[in-house]
């Protein structure tokens, strides 16, 4: 009897695993929806209209988007967390999971409650001066802040947004007394900036470079590592402030749970689709670069970003009300 057990046993050890890894196996076999947590039209919404298609025609599915808005994006976040981890709901979202991270007591664990999949794509800000600011480049104007502290007002798209996170971490680094202006947005904030109001903004280079170009604003420097393709012209922030770099950066991500296989498929069709020539093209247009890694990497960046914002939160006891 003892050996009759111990066969049925090693049978349903060996039968088990194909039976469970059958349905990751022929994923997807319906469509996929992509919960985006902010409005259509935004960064997000774009960046997610472009990479869906590729997913689509890779997998044979539909990937829907499904635009879910509130509270900095934490809603349509929280639905991916509570979501079946069967491959069939996926997150695009923004950096501002990060930042939200470092200003709030989430529901969820940003790090250990979901799966990374891979960062997609980065761009910098843009930092720019109303031209009334007698700083012709970035050392001239810390020089210039330096001398006037408190004269100059940078505004942002509202308190605890990655723009004004993005300043705060400049302010702090390169020591300097400025005022903080919050809107509700970016269009107020640079309507203000192009009429004189505030002085400074760190904005999208998208929408910066068109004013730049018509001389309404002046640039003064991008906010990645490194020269952005988008603007060549203009120095990293880090070549006068050491260190420093702050991006705007799109990712995905699927339920904790989700099979491995389903995340690795994922994984290698969204590398496939950044490096497609459309895709890249219409990256570039609007300020983005391939940031395609591994789960791991990018994992490790989210974690990096948490940190580096929640420095600047503490540092400026930033409070959001």
């Amino acid at each position: 009897m003892e050996t009759i057990r111990t066969l049925l046993l090693l049978t349903l050890i060996t039968v088990l695993p194909p039976a469970f890894a059958q349905p990751a196996a022929k994923w997807p076999e319906k469509s996929v929806r992509a919960i985006v947590p902010f409005a259509p039209g935004g960064g997000t919404d774009v960046v997610a209209r472009i990479l869906a298609p590729k997913l689509s025609e890779a997998f044979g599915q539909t990937i829907i988007i499904d635009n879910r808005t509130g509270a900095g994006g934490s809603i349509g976040v929280e639905m991916v967390v509570r979501a079946n981890p069967d491959g069939y709901t996926i997150l695009i979202g923004a950096s501002s999971y990060a930042s939200n991270a470092a200003l709030y007591k989430l529901p969820y664990d940003p790090i250990k409650g979901f799966a990374a999949v891979s960062l997609i794509t980065r761009g910098p800000f843009v930092f720019a001066v109303h031209p009334s600011v007698k700083a012709l480049n970035l050392k001239e104007f810390i020089d210039l802040a330096r001398a006037k502290p408190g004269a100059l007002t940078f505004g942002s798209s509202g308190t605890g947004s990655v723009p004004h996170l993005a300043t705060e971490m400049f302010r702090q680094m390169a020591k300097l007394e400025m005022t903080h202006a919050p809107y509700k947005g970016d269009a107020p904030a640079i309507t203000d900036l192009l009429g004189g109001h505030i002085q400074i903004y760190f904005g999208g280079s998208l929408v910066m470079a068109s004013h730049i170009n018509a001389g309404k604003l002046r640039g003064l420097a991008v906010t990645t590592e490194k020269r952005s393709p988008a603007m060549p012209d203009l120095p990293a922030l880090s070549e006068v402030v050491p260190g420093y770099s702050s991006t705007t950066w799109f990712g995905l991500w699927v339920p904790l749970g989700t099979p491995k296989e389903i995340i690795t498929r994922l994984n290698q069709a969204a590398g496939r689709a950044l490096k497609l020539p459309d895709v890249q093209e219409r990256l570039r247009a609007n300020g983005y670069e391939d940031g395609h890694n591994t789960p791991e990497a990018f994992n490790q960046f989210i974690a990096e970003e948490i940190a580096k914002y929640s420095r600047v939160v503490k540092n400026g006891n930033i409070r959001v009300e």
